[in-house]
């Protein structure tokens, strides 16, 4: 069986608060794009997990093989099995692909075992791995919050637009991100400013990640300029970084700006 694994952007991101227990609580919208993995899962005499492509710092010890683990002692019926990823999705970029390959192992054992498990008990499985793990569950835009495990809908449509991502040689970690954080209360209601005129956006949706990325890797900064420069509707860091989204009218050709990073160009799913 094969799974294809996406990659997701946020449209704008807010850290409101830290919590008691060390984390943040936070606003964004999620939204899936096309980019992904690969994932392919065989039975095997034992359980073995291989990574090509791009290199994943952890090794072995990674959210794909939690995910199994985690069913398996559910579920201990659950065949042993070789799990082969083809990392596609850049890692520390901000675009989820951990998260979105660990929710696409607990789904593809749901379909390939029968497990029948619904969308809400996946979720409560997504949760324990990831802050963003269960949004991968329905796949679809949502604006979240709490630690970004509370969603709700969102009308939000990009397909008659095209996005591409640019992701400088720059790992950002978590902690990082968050070192030069001072969360507070949005001055900008995210739900409703999705809803104005796209071109409106840069007005009133920012993610508080930048102020701080963009004083230590100002390349990430640039990298943001030059997509506006070249015509982009809107443009932003997602998630924590450090891949820079533009979203354009038309269909663009960026591959001047190579020498910055890595350049893809996924649509709408």
């Amino acid at each position: 069986m094969i799974s294809f694994a996406n990659a997701k952007i946020n449209l704008g991101l807010s850290i409101t608060e830290k919590r008691p227990d060390g984390y943040h609580n936070i606003e964004t919208i999620f939204y899936p794009v096309q980019l992904y993995d690969v994932l392919e899962y065989n039975e095997a005499p034992e359980f073995s997990f291989e990574a090509y492509g791009i290199d994943i710092p952890d090794g072995g010890d990674n959210l794909c093989t939690k995910a199994y683990d985690l069913l398996k002692k559910d579920f201990p019926n659950i065949p042993t099995l070789s799990i082969k990823l083809l990392k596609n999705i850049p890692v520390g970029a901000g675009l989820g692909g951990g998260s979105s390959d660990a929710a696409f192992v607990l789904k593809g054992l749901n379909v390939l075992r029968k497990l029948n498990l619904t969308s809400e008990q996946l979720k409560s499985y997504a949760n324990r791995l990831g802050a963003d793990c269960a949004f991968f569950i329905e796949n679809k835009p949502l604006f979240a919050e709490g630690i970004g495990t509370k969603f709700s809908e969102v009308k939000v449509d990009l397909s008659q637009y095209f996005i591409v991502i640019v992701k400088p040689e720059i790992h950002i970690s978590t902690a990082e991100a968050y070192s030069n954080i001072t969360p507070q209360i949005p001055k900008v209601d995210l739900k409703r400013a999705i809803q104005l005129p796209i071109q409106e956006w840069k007005y009133y949706i920012s993610n508080d990640f930048e102020i701080g990325i963009f004083d230590k890797h100002p390349i990430i900064q640039q990298v943001k300029n030059l997509l506006y420069e070249k015509g982009a509707l809107y443009a932003s860091m997602s998630g924590s970084g450090s891949a820079v989204y533009g979203i354009f009218e038309e269909k663009i050709n960026l591959d001047d700006l190579s020498h910055l990073g890595k350049i893809y160009y996924p649509t709408e799913i």
